[in-house]
């Protein structure tokens, strides 16, 4: 079975990496360090390196569905940025680097910008996406598009169920879920499928798979890296965030994302007054977690097992081992479900302005509206999986007539809930950031634009990951990758995915 020789390639790997016996380059797990070192002293081409994650794909896609597009430029893109590298004009952490982006943010190349849909196959964009413009002038190559997950809240269709191949896969146990929309950049970071890569999150959707994935995913302050060029859901939680191995990549992606644009101008201007002068990577600490007051809500620590629950009590002993404050027993005094019809109900008639304003700007669609995504989908049920799916949620999102009176009045009230929950328990405790398993502080993230950060904490009784999230207020960035970055170097959990069944 094809999960007995990926699991046998796996342990040969580890036996060889353990032995010393390697290439003179190890691509397997390579960080963006270690690839630059490798471009500086002769050991490893951009050239080289997109080869590597091209026969990655090539030989893991068909189990994994990852990847939805490769990119035909991309070897091109390795090739001038060896030049550039010989004429020593090469600079940054990311050049020369492939990097995977999720179907949803738009390139101006000969890759397609589908969220996944049919119905968008062949549509042209006007431009990159801001995030993408930003990796470009970086020196970034840009690998191809990774898969949407069926778990997406908003799927234009069945997120990666596409004629091009089937739902992702977790690469550490191929029968759970791999969870959340950016599914396709955390299967295929986790799997080494590419460098770094790029997913999106409105509500969990970063945090939630890079949690089940095992790798390390940033879900930005609302505005810090610009959703411009991105298929939209709702304006108000909509953002763009890097999904990798470690903490380090991550940070070194998410100083190069973010900035302000003016096709983003209102949210980018307000959050560029977060962005700390001389970048992210300087708090990239040991003793980051040092002197930091931890506040634990225990509402969302419950129902877990046995084995994750012990995990958990365990990392927060570490946490205390390194100087923080934990302050356990804390109530955030909003549960989830007073956020989700509310936000359930802003957000239908936001997607609807906002994937027609994106649809409208398309130099070239099959489709300009809602109504014709609809209608598209009804005339191709089969390739569209209608009858397992459905499109209800796409059905009532056009059903709505603008941001009213009631409408308004939700927007107003998920205001009040953030303000009322977790800014104000962050507030009363003085708190540096909130802990949580999982994405299971997603929800009060989202409504309020705050960051957080998901980190590899451990492996289920079955092997499947799980990770820990760091989240915090808006613009709170610096002092979470200081605890991220500290946590993860004092625990050092994640391990090279073993393909069981």
């Amino acid at each position: 079975m094809a999960w007995l020789r990926l699991q046998a390639v796996a342990a040969v790997l580890a036996v060889l990496a353990a032995a010393g016996v390697a290439h003179s380059f190890e691509y397997h797990e390579a960080t963006l360090d270690a690839i630059q070192l490798g471009f500086r002293n002769g050991s490893l081409s951009s050239a080289a390196l997109v080869r590597f994650y091209l026969d990655q794909i090539d030989r893991l896609n068909p189990l994994l569905h990852a990847v939805i597009e490769v990119n035909p430029d991309a070897l091109r893109q390795a090739n001038r940025a060896d030049a550039e590298r010989r004429r020593r004009t090469a600079t940054g952490t990311l050049h020369g680097v492939p990097v995977l982006l999720k179907d949803n943010i738009a390139t101006h190349d000969a890759l397609n910008t589908t969220a996944g849909s049919l119905a968008l196959l062949g549509s042209v964009v006007k431009r990159d996406a801001g995030v993408v413009a930003r990796l470009r002038r970086a020196g970034a190559v840009v690998l191809g598009k990774a898969s949407l997950s069926e778990w997406a809240n908003f799927r234009i269709v069945k997120d990666g169920w596409s004629a091009r191949g089937g739902q992702a896969r977790n690469p550490y146990v191929l029968s759970a879920s791999p969870c959340g929309s950016s599914a396709g950049s955390g299967v295929a970071a986790a799997a080494n499928l590419a460098a770094v890569t790029l997913g999106t999150e409105t509500d969990g959707s970063i945090l939630c798979p890079s949690s089940f994935n095992s790798v390390v995913g940033i879900k930005p302050t609302l505005g810090l890296t610009s959703r411009a060029g991105v298929v939209p859901i709702s304006p108000r939680q909509d953002t763009v965030g890097p999904m990798c191995r470690t903490v380090s990549d991550a940070v070194h992606v998410l100083d190069a994302i973010v900035g302000y644009d003016k096709l983003d101008a209102a949210a980018t201007r307000a959050a560029s007054k977060f962005i700390p002068r001389g970048g992210y990577l300087q708090f990239l600490k040991k003793d980051g977690l040092r002197g930091k007051r931890i506040g634990v809500p225990n509402e969302l620590f419950q129902g877990f097992g046995e084995k994750q629950t012990s995990v958990y009590k365990q990392h927060l002993a570490t946490m205390r081992k390194h100087g923080a404050v934990v302050i356990e027993n804390l109530d955030i005094g909003i549960g989830s479900e007073d956020i989700v019809t509310d936000e359930w109900t802003a957000m239908l008639t936001e997607f609807k302005l906002s994937i027609n304003e994106y649809l409208a700007d398309l130099s070239y669609s099959p489709v300009h509206s809602l109504a014709d995504i609809i209608a598209f989908n009804k005339a191709h049920p089969i390739e569209e999986r209608l009858k397992d799916f459905g499109q209800t949620i796409l059905i009532l999102a056009q059903d709505t007539n603008g941001i009213g009176r009631v409408e308004r009045a939700r927007i107003r009230w998920l205001k009040e809930l953030s303000a009322k929950g977790l800014e104000k328990l962050m507030k009363e405790y003085q708190l540096d950031a909130i802990v949580a398993p999982e994405h299971y502080a997603s929800h009060h993230l989202a409504i309020g634009g705050h960051p957080g950060i998901v980190v590899p904490a451990g492996y289920n009784e079955k092997g499947v990951p799980f990770g820990i999230c760091f989240g915090g207020l808006q613009g709170y960035e610096p002092r979470l990758i200081e605890m991220a970055y500290a946590f993860e170097q004092a625990t050092k959990v994640r391990g090279p995915p073993m393909f069981k069944p």
